[in-house]
Parts: C-alpha cells; sequence; structure tokens
C-alpha cells in the first residue's frame, strides 16, 4: 500500500489563490531581496539572507507550477541574472517541483488508462525522476522489458495556467499598459494558448512522432517513442532515454570537443526543423536535452512545439542565406514582410535594425566563434534598455513569440555550455537541406 501524505501538493487552481501566493511573496520582502541580488550579486558570493530568500521563491513557485513556475526557469537559464551559486538553486525549477503525492498519481494514471500501474507496468516507480511546471516522471518498464517513462499532469493544472494569464492580464491593464505602443495582449495571448496546449497530451505524442520522423537521418539526435496503449490526455508514457541533462554534462568538466559536440547537435535540434519542416520546439529549458553515454543528444518534451507559416519561414530563410553569404539584405524590408508593424521613420527603424542585426549576427560573421566569450544576450538586452522607445515601435507578430523563445534559449544553452567551433558553417549545411514538405499546421 502507498503512503498517503499528510498533505496533497496539488498546484492552486483558482486566480485568487494564485494572485495571493505572489502577494505572499511580494510582502515577505522576497521578490525585493531577488531583485536586489540580480542588480548587486553577480559575480560576488551570495549572502544567506540572499541564498534563503531566493530558496523560498524557488520553493513557492515550484509549488505553485503552471506558468508562474515557466517563469522561474527562464530566470535560471540566465546566465547573467544570477551568480553560479544563486543560479544552481534557481535550477532546481527546471525538474525538481514538489512532486504530488504517490497516491494521487496513482489515482490519476487508474483514471486516466483504466487500470492502476501494478497492472499496466511490469514495474513502476512511486517516486518521480522529475517534477516540472506541467507534471512529474515516473520511471516504469513494459511486460516486454522496454524501460519507459509515464508522464502524468497535475490535476487542474490547465485551469491554473489559464488563471495565471488572467492575472498578468489584469496586472497589464491595473499598470495602464493599454496604449497602442505599450499593449502586449497579443503576445500574452500567444503565450498562454502555446502553453495551454502543453496540456494536450495526444498532441504532444504527435509532436513527438513527427520529430521522430524529421530526425530520422540523423543517427546523433534522439527522440523518444510515443506508447500509445499506454497514453492519454493527460498521461503519457514514452520509451526511456538515459544521459545526462546539459547542466549535468556541464558538472562533469567535459572537455572543449565534447561542448562542440553538444552545441553543434543543440543548434541542428532546435534550428534544424524550423529551416526543415517550419516548426520549432519552443520549450530551451535546459533539462530538456540530454547527453547520452554513447555521445547523442536527446531531446525531450514535446508539449510547445510551434508551426508557422512557410512564407513566414522562407523571408528568415531568405535573411540567413544572405547574411552567411556575406551578401546586402534590406532588414526592413524583409522584417515588414514577415508581419513586423513598423511604426516609426525609416531612418530609425534602419538604425534600430543595424544595432539588433550587429549583435544578433555576430555568429554568422566569424568562421570561428567562441561562446565562452559570447556577450549578444547581455548586449541585447542593455539595447533593449537604451532604445526601449523605439523597440515599442518595431513590433513582430503574436506568433513570432515562441521563435523568440526558443532562438534565445538555444543562446543561452550554447553560452553555458562555452564552446568554441564554427557555427557559421553549422548554419550553411541546415540551409543546404532539402525542405521536407511537411506542412506546418499539421502539427499543432
Amino acid at each position: 500500500m502507498l503512503r498517503r501524505m499528510s498533505k496533497s501538493r496539488n498546484p492552486p487552481v483558482g486566480r485568487l489563490a494564485r494572485l495571493g501566493r505572489v502577494a505572499a511573496l511580494s510582502a515577505r520582502g522576497s521578490a525585493g531581496l531577488a531583485m536586489r541580488a540580480l542588480r548587486k550579486v553577480a559575480g560576488a558570493d551570495a549572502t544567506e539572507t540572499e541564498r534563503s530568500t531566493l530558496g523560498h521563491v524557488v520553493q513557492a513557485l515550484g509549488e505553485m507550477k503552471g506558468a508562474a513556475m515557466k517563469l522561474g526557469q527562464a530566470l535560471s537559464m540566465d546566465v547573467d541574472a544570477l551568480p553560479p551559486e544563486l543560479r544552481n538553486i534557481a535550477a532546481r525549477l527546471q525538474s525538481s517541483a514538489p512532486p504530488l503525492d504517490s497516491e494521487e498519481i496513482v489515482a490519476i494514471i487508474e483514471d486516466e488508462l483504466g487500470a492502476p500501474p501494478e497492472r499496466l507496468f511490469a514495474e513502476f516507480d512511486p517516486a518521480p525522476l522529475a517534477a516540472a511546471s506541467l507534471g512529474q516522471v515516473h520511471a516504469a518498464r513494459l511486460h516486454d522489458g522496454r524501460e519507459v517513462v509515464l508522464k502524468v499532469q497535475y490535476p487542474g493544472i490547465a485551469e491554473a495556467v489559464d488563471a495565471d494569464f488572467a492575472n498578468i492580464a489584469l496586472m497589464v491593464r491595473a499598470a495602464g499598459l493599454t496604449s497602442k505602443l505599450l499593449d502586449g495582449s497579443a503576445y500574452v495571448e500567444e503565450l498562454r494558448r502555446e502553453i495551454r496546449l502543453e496540456t494536450d497530451y495526444v498532441l504532444e505524442a504527435q509532436r513527438a512522432r513527427g520529430f521522430r520522423e524529421l530526425f530520422a537521418s540523423e543517427p546523433d539526435l534522439l527522440v523518444p517513442e510515443p506508447i500509445p496503449e499506454r497514453s492519454s490526455s493527460r498521461v503519457l508514457c514514452l520509451t526511456r532515454v538515459r544521459g545526462q541533462t546539459l547542466q549535468q554534462f556541464l558538472e562533469s568538466n567535459p572537455d572543449a570537443d565534447a561542448r562542440w559536440r553538444v552545441s553543434e547537435q543543440l543548434i541542428r535540434a532546435v534550428h534544424g526543423p524550423f529551416y526543415s519542416a517550419a516548426r520549432i520546439h519552443a520549450d530551451p529549458n535546459p533539462g530538456n536535452f540530454l547527453v547520452t553515454g554513447d555521445g547523442r543528444l536527446a531531446l525531450l518534451d514535446f508539449g510547445c512545439v510551434k508551426s508557422f507559416r512557410e512564407d513566414f519561414v522562407g523571408i528568415i530563410q531568405g535573411f540567413l542565406a544572405t547574411e552567411l553569404r556575406g551578401e546586402p539584405y534590406d532588414v526592413l524590408a524583409g522584417v515588414r514582410a514577415a508581419g513586423f508593424v513598423v511604426d516609426t521613420d525609416e531612418a530609425t527603424a534602419r538604425s534600430l535594425l543595424a544595432d539588433l542585426m550587429e549583435i544578433a549576427a555576430r555568429p554568422l560573421r566569424a568562421e570561428t566563434y567562441d561562446y565562452a566569450r559570447d556577450t549578444t544576450v547581455p548586449d541585447m538586452r542593455a539595447l533593449g534598455l537604451r532604445r526601449a522607445g523605439d523597440f515599442l515601435r518595431l513590433r513582430p507578430p503574436a506568433d513570432a513569440v515562441m521563435l523568440g523563445r526558443a532562438v534565445s534559449g538555444c543562446a543561452q544553452n550554447l553560452r553555458a555550455l562555452g564552446a568554441r567551433g564554427e557555427v557559421r558553417a553549422v548554419y550553411l549545411k541546415l540551409l543546404q537541406r532539402r525542405r521536407s514538405g511537411a506542412t506546418p499546421g499539421s502539427q499543432g
């Protein structure tokens, strides 16, 4: 008999309950202390107060799960936001939220699959391998001997995601951010819609199969196989992949060659499907990548996969090709064709785009690029602060939000890996591949 814990760790669902958790953090001064840590202690040893404060924030966000926890995960990926000691604390949000009671997990599996796990599987471990923002993962073994993992969704998590975004919309209105220039409601809605889709595990299984097909010709890239007879809309069974997360890989002190191998694989895994099939894995959490013992890179968690219009991809692809060839390119005409709103004079728009490209295209302009010395993210952040007014007048289409999330997250992971290699050559090979002809909308 599985032991029931004294208190359920189901995430709070209602808008007021979730808003109250955020208010409680502020009332205790945690949010203010965390912000001071971001501004003042970078590069310095963390104090006990700062460690305690961030630990409290991590615990609270982990208990909330949902979109709130995803925001914490984004913080943990930013190598400039926190010194290493505090970043390691925040990194717990990547896969170590407070787990649900094992008896509750068993009940969910039985409700979804029609039988308890001891009948469905030859082995089932009630202790989770990982507990993330929308569900937790358990190890199991099928009766045919295959090792699998079972991803079990938290009760009420879809409603919790909706509550988080309703609260965000409320705070935006309360702050008066509703003018034409400041209105970000389309971007908030895009994030809400895409994260809400992550709660559909039938769709996630379909997306995983799609990526398995895309990587079929790339033996060093690996995607787990969904097991449909042990899956449902709230329970997802996949073949198990063993390996190190990117964080664990870094902690193993890999040599320069190993760092570059993983970095090159990461670029192909994230950017390759965008150019070959108009879709991208848009959840760059380092815990979603595993380095296997035989040197492959496994891509996990296909809840957040964004598909794009062929013409949008073609515009980005055309820019990349001309940049790699060193040919002139009218960036302003390109962003307009891609659906950007340009609400400023041409000279200002071209000046801002030139500043943007000077930073963003650095890895493409050198034969060998050193991510250990990369300053793209902090330089882009500084540009955003310096030219905030101009950025408000050059607004991307809402469906580009997830592309930005994927690309910036990949850049953060590459910077953390600190590899040096021929990045430009990797992108040249991506562009040389023949498009697969996949229908973008077919993968959600």
